[in-house]
């Protein structure tokens, strides 16, 4: 079935122009959480989405929390409404409802990734609910720029099924950043409250005492744990451009200075250091089989002590929204396809921070060669003969 025609379908079961009450709950978290902390997670689960709908609203109205950090984490949140609801245009030619016209499909409402057209697609679309983000200019654990997402939405995804937006208006595409901002944001809260409510605040079989039952108000014990983990997560949404990677400057070589940095950057690749073959393979072409899995699937199979390819206990897992493990695939660089970039500044920050969500590792930077990390120059040895890899066949 081709993408056009899953649209066509969504519109016709959910309705692109229809109204939606409610965002549902993250229940393939609540599952994943109550196996982790051999516990009900029911009560904490209901309790959360009331707390989360009182802090961000609907799918047809969102809400935006009032506090320092949300005000920074949002270029502008009039952008929200724009890019929420049902799809239409208003008389000056606006449109609204961006969201559910192009990114639903494979996104899903929440933002999840388990949208229809997911299941046709390797890799996954991206859920944006961790607060994970693999392609980005900052450090592996923080959250990317909106400069970013922007730039992912106008390129779209090499390699994948995410496409290029590029045609959009400028003032769409700002609005669809702050909305992916706000569905992540929404859903990494609520993940944390959901957590905190077993881990801090006595949730189980039963509620807790007045005092710690969650609410959106910061004026019981319950609240302000709410209320502090709101600011985490938004302040680490307001600070991402403090944690943008530095790259210096590539220097251009050519002729027999090329040919050697080439050679050099070949004996990093299968060295012990960056060990880039024990993944992608001793000739770049992702040909050494892999078991394991994107942090995403691990959320749900093995950090809870699960087999991510044992059917029956992930049929509960599968019920409730989560799609079918597959193991995760190293890139293929001798195809010339890089999902986060192949140019000189995407591969050595890709190098130096690894990729948020997945086993690529880090390379540490060091000042003077010792054995246990790279220096500038020889990262830049393994960028090139990475690039030339391409153009070898």
């Amino acid at each position: 079935m081709r993408i056009p025609s899953l649209i066509i379908v969504f519109c016709l079961f959910v309705g692109c122009d229809s109204r939606i009450e409610t965002f549902e709950p993250n229940e393939v978290f609540s599952l994943a959480l109550a196996k982790a902390r051999s516990t009900s997670t029911d009560l904490a689960s209901q309790d959360t989405s009331r707390v989360v709908e009182d802090l961000y609203g609907t799918p047809d109205e969102p809400r935006w929390p009032e506090s320092p950090a949300a005000k920074k984490a949002v270029v502008d949140e009039r952008n929200l409404f724009r890019a929420s609801g049902p799809v239409s245009s208003e008389k000056d030619g606006t449109h609204v409802g961006l969201f559910r016209e192009h990114c639903v499909t494979c996104h899903a409402l929440e933002g999840s990734g388990a949208g229809p057209a997911s299941v046709f697609q390797d890799p996954y679309p991206r859920d944006f609910r961790h607060g994970v983000f693999k392609w980005k200019s900052t450090e592996r654990g923080k959250k990317p720029t909106h400069r970013d997402i922007r730039e992912l939405l106008t390129k779209g995804i090499p390699g994948t099924a995410m496409p290029s937006f590029a045609l959009l208006a400028p003032e769409d595409l700002d609005a669809l950043v702050d909305y992916v901002v706000f569905l992540s944001t929404r859903g990494e809260v609520e993940r944390r409250v959901t957590a905190a409510a077993i881990d801090e605040l006595d949730y189980g079989d039963t509620a807790p005492i007045a005092e710690l039952i969650l609410s959106s108000q910061g004026d019981t014990e319950g609240g302000q744990v709410v209320q502090e983990l709101v600011d985490r997560v938004h302040e680490d949404w307001a600070e991402a451009e403090q944690y943008e990677v530095a790259v210096p400057s590539f220097p251009e070589l050519s002729g027999e200075q090329l040919v050697a940095s080439v050679a050099r950057g070949k004996e990093f690749f299968h060295g012990k250091v960056a060990n880039c073959a024990g993944c992608h393979g001793p000739a770049g072409d992702g040909s050494l089989p892999t078991l394991d899995y994107d942090d995403w699937t691990k959320d749900y199979t093995t950090r809870i002590g699960l087999t991510p390819d044992d059917r029956e206990a992930m049929k509960p897992f599968r019920k409730a929204g989560a799609l079918r493990p597959r193991t995760i695939a190293p890139r293929t660089l001798r195809d010339g396809v890089f999902h986060g970039g192949g140019d000189s500044a995407s591969l050595y920050r890709r190098i130096t921070q690894g990729i948020a969500g997945t086993p690529m590792p880090a390379v540490e930077v060091v000042a003077e060669p010792n054995g246990k990390g790279l220096t500038t120059g020889q990262i830049w040895d393994l960028v090139r003969y990475v690039q030339q890899l391409s153009t070898s066949q």
